[in-house]
């Protein structure tokens, strides 16, 4: 019990440490202003990974997740899906913001795509380039596929997996990754089988991998839902995912 204190402690600080070498990056959508982060190594030629936030918009975990991405060679984004001025300030207005842009998907595959042209920018190389996303971005990444926007893959790290069924299958190009916590409440097994349907149909490269004994923030060490073991292990298997479709 001690050494997970020690250990939570220990990643909660260096997070701190690591979100002081981001720089943001003001851009727009129309009139809205939004503010991403790019890691220090902005302006490389690099492959490239744009990391979606959880629904309360950019926060720790995204912030470390860039500079361990950074480790890895990659310039990382993360990027502002709410704009300045709208970040959600406890669960009731994160869970009516992020529920708006999951019903209306087209604007957020937009804000997904202004981000990714920020990654560009600062020096991404333009056909490797890969999303992450966790929760909201995690459905998010799912987005990224689902709208054929300019990316070799996605990982969709303890997302809402489900898809309004109105809405049609399509081909899907993009390599996809889904991380799913084994006791996520929030994913049904309607909502698990309708998505393995839906990347069959879309004739999609496609793996689930399956946490046991996690609950839906699984990954993330602020969260009594954090399990030490399968976060180490998501995160594995995301950098070796990276590797094969960027490097």
């Amino acid at each position: 019990m001690i050494r997970t204190l020690l250990l939570t402690a220990c990643i909660l600080s260096t997070g701190t440490v690591f979100s002081q070498k981001l720089k943001t990056i003001s851009y727009q959508d129309g009139s809205q202003k939004l503010n991403g982060l790019v890691t220090s190594n902005a302006g490389k030629k690099l492959p490239g990974v744009l990391i979606l936030p959880a629904w309360k918009g950019i926060d720790d975990e995204a912030k470390t997740a860039a500079a361990e991405l950074e480790k890895q060679g990659y310039i990382a984004f993360i990027a502002d899906i709410y704009g300045e001025g709208n970040i959600p300030a406890d669960n009731a207005s994160a869970g009516k913001t992020s529920g708006y842009y999951k019903q209306n998907y087209d604007a957020y595959q937009k804000r997904i795509s202004l981000a990714l042209e920020q990654l560009k920018k600062n020096g991404a190389i333009s056909d490797k380039i890969a999303v992450i996303g966790y929760c909201f971005g995690g459905t998010g990444a799912l987005e990224s596929a689902r709208g054929s926007l300019p990316v070799a893959g996605v990982v969709s790290i303890h997302g809402s997996i489900g898809k309004d069924q109105t809405r049609k299958n399509g081909p899907i190009a993009t390599k996809i990754l889904v991380e799913n916590p084994a006791d996520d409440k929030g994913v049904t097994p309607e909502d698990y089988n309708n998505l393995i349907k839906e990347m069959n149909e879309g004739n999609a490269d496609w793996q689930i991998i399956t946490y046991a004994h996690s609950k839906h923030t699984f990954t993330d060490p602020k969260s009594p839902d954090y399990n030490e073991v399968m976060a180490k292990r998501a995160w594995n298997h995301t950098v070796m995912f990276l590797k094969e479709i960027l490097k």
